[in-house]
């Protein structure tokens, strides 16, 4: 099985201009994202897909690899698409698998790539993985920069929200308390037949693509890791990142 990753990235985020330039211990978050996901050994390789002169540049500075994408798209998912296109056109083959990774999950570690791989050496059926992972506070379930996420008994995705889903209005302290974190492994059929599809209704108000899945009657696999993760959207957040990231095993690799 053939999988790469791509880690789709631009300046121009509306919650926090800049932030894959922002620096955590003195290095910029997308350079974390790039060197913690070229670790893992069930990739072929890792790649950058930016529209962004300074974001290609400092790729190409630290010995990586980059692809310049147009400047149009709204998802990430349209920007991996094209960049998995320039990838194949270049390597003269088609890739079997792309594993998309937010560029802002700076403490991505290579394990969890491998854990986002495995539904697929195991089912055929399978054509797009999520992880998820357990959120440890009731802050972080109703912050709404965090994408939750309701699964059925097995590991599918139900439903995604910014809101805190499902409701604790009843007070229950057993509400399982999940969100999204942005490791998400495409066959490649489906993540170009994925950018076919029309934007959907609960997709646009939620702004959660893998809704779109959802609508259309597919199924998205869902992965528990138990690796902690942040998102990053808010400066507030590369501050706790750099907190949490104090002693990291991983960084004394690359830092």
């Amino acid at each position: 099985m053939k999988a790469i990753a791509i880690i789709p990235a631009r300046m121009g985020s509306s919650r926090f201009p800049g932030k894959p330039m922002a620096e955590i211990h003195g290095i910029p978050m997308i350079g974390h994202c790039y060197f913690r996901t070229a670790m893992c050994e069930d990739l072929l390789d890792t790649y950058v897909a930016t529209c962004d002169q300074v974001i290609y540049d400092y790729i190409e500075s630290i010995g990586g690899k980059a692809v310049m994408t147009s400047d149009v798209h709204e998802r990430a998912t349209d920007r991996s698409a094209e960049a998995m296109l320039k990838i194949e056109q270049a390597l003269g083959h088609e890739i079997d698998i792309v594993v998309m990774v937010q560029g802002d999950e700076p403490m991505v570690t290579p394990q969890m790539i491998s854990e986002s791989l495995r539904p697929f050496y195991t089912d055929d059926s399978v054509n797009v993985v999520n992880l998820m992972a357990h959120m440890d506070s009731v802050a972080e379930f109703e912050d709404s920069n965090e994408v939750k996420v309701v699964v059925n008994n097995s590991n599918e995705a139900i439903y995604f929200s910014r809101e805190p889903i499902p409701s604790r209005k009843k007070g229950s302290s057993e509400v399982p308390m999940l969100k999204q974190v942005c490791i998400i492994p495409f066959k490649r059929g489906y993540l170009l037949k994925f950018n076919d599809m029309a934007e959907t209704e609960l997709e646009r108000i939620e702004s959660v693509d893998m809704m779109r899945i959802i609508e259309n009657g597919d199924k998205v696999n869902m992965v528990m890791t138990q690796a902690k993760s942040l998102s990053v959207d808010t400066e507030a957040d590369r501050q706790k990142a750099e907190q949490m990231m104090i002693g990291d095993e991983l960084r004394s690799h690359y830092g």
